[in-house]
């Protein structure tokens, strides 16, 4: 038996969009969940367990993404990174580098 497929829209607030450090926060929550997460951009599926998949998306700051998951815990999954996006990833108070 599969599970129904879980998804929502999440937008990059970052002001340096989707870069290495938010990617990495992301891999390393979506390894902690059993179902199956990806983003989309305009038809591009990034699996959210690949740092280097997530980076080719080019999400800038602005972005709308889409966000799937399926299996277990997809509602939980999508939640928690949900929040993730809202919160920046906790980068509010990281300056920019120049």
């Amino acid at each position: 038996m599969t599970s129904a497929i879980q998804h929502c829209t999440v937008t990059v607030r970052n002001p340096e969009g989707l870069h290495m450090r938010p990617a990495d926060k992301l891999v390393r929550t979506a390894t902690g969940f059993q179902c199956q997460l990806e983003l989309e951009r305009a038809g591009q599926i990034a699996d959210c367990r690949s740092i280097l998949s997530l980076l080719t998306l080019g999400a800038s700051q602005g972005c709308e993404l889409i966000l799937r998951a399926q299996g277990p815990d997809a509602i939980e999954a999508i939640q928690v990174i949900r929040l993730m996006f809202d919160q920046q990833f906790d980068e509010s108070h990281v300056e920019p580098t120049a």
